[in-house]
C-alpha cells in the first residue's frame, strides 16, 4: 500500500478536505457547542445524557443504552478530571456494566466524549486511526508498540505524540492530526458494509 508519508502537505491538505465535509464540520461545531458552552458539566442527568446520544448519533458509537452510559459517566466525578487533564478518566468511562450485568468497553467512544469536551488534551480514538498508526509504525518504525497498546488511553496519547514529533509535525494540535489520520485511514483502510 502506498501511503503518502506524513508531512506538512499531506496533513494540510487532508484539514483542507476535512474542511469541505459540511456533515462533519457542522457536527464538530454543534458538539463543541454543546460541550463546552450549553452544557460543560457532567453532574445533570439530563444534560449528560443529551450529550451521550448526540455522540453516539453523530459519531454512531452503538450506545444502546445511553442512560447507563450517561449514569456511569456522573458516577465518576469527572469534571475537575477533565481540567486537569487525567488521561486516566478515558478508560474508566470506557468501562461499563450494562443492564443484564454484561461489562462493555466503549473506548471510542470515551475518547471521544472527553475530546469534545478538551481536545487539545484527548486525542480520538477509532479504526481508522488505530490502521494508519499501524501501518506507519510497519514501515517506519516511528515507535514501538502493539494493537493492544491502543487501547490503554495513556499509552494511545503518548503514540499519538511520537507519531506527531517523529514527522516533525508538532506546529498542529492533536485534533488536526487526528483529522489527518483519520481522512487517511477512510481513504486507505475503507470499511466493508
Amino acid at each position: 500500500m502506498n501511503i503518502p508519508r506524513p508531512t506538512t502537505n499531506e496533513i494540510n491538505s487532508c484539514l483542507k478536505k476535512w474542511n469541505k465535509l459540511e456533515n462533519y464540520v457542522l457536527q464538530d461545531s454543534s458538539l463543541k457547542k454543546l460541550f463546552t458552552r450549553t452544557y460543560p458539566s457532567n453532574t445533570d442527568i439530563d444534560d449528560v445524557l443529551i450529550k451521550v446520544c448526540s455522540l453516539n448519533d453523530f459519531y454512531s458509537t452503538n450506545i444502546f443504552s445511553p442512560i447507563t452510559v450517561a449514569k456511569h459517566i456522573i458516577s465518576l466525578d469527572i469534571d475537575n478530571r477533565l481540567i486537569v487533564e487525567d488521561i486516566s478518566i478515558v478508560n474508566k468511562i470506557a468501562k461499563i456494566k450494562m443492564p443484564g450485568g454484561k461489562q462493555r468497553n466503549f473506548y471510542s467512544f470515551a475518547s471521544k466524549y472527553c475530546s469534545h469536551h478538551k481536545p487539545s488534551a484527548y486525542p480520538i480514538y477509532d479504526s481508522f486511526v488505530e490502521k494508519m498508526l499501524l501501518h506507519f509504525k510497519a514501515v517506519d518504525k516511528f515507535s514501538s508498540f502493539t494493537k493492544e497498546q491502543l487501547k490503554n488511553y495513556k499509552k494511545y496519547k503518548g503514540i499519538i505524540l511520537k507519531f506527531r514529533d517523529y514527522y516533525g509535525l508538532t506546529d498542529y494540535n492533536l485534533r488536526e492530526i487526528d483529522r489527518y489520520l483519520w481522512i487517511k485511514g477512510k481513504e486507505f483502510f475503507p470499511k466493508k458494509y
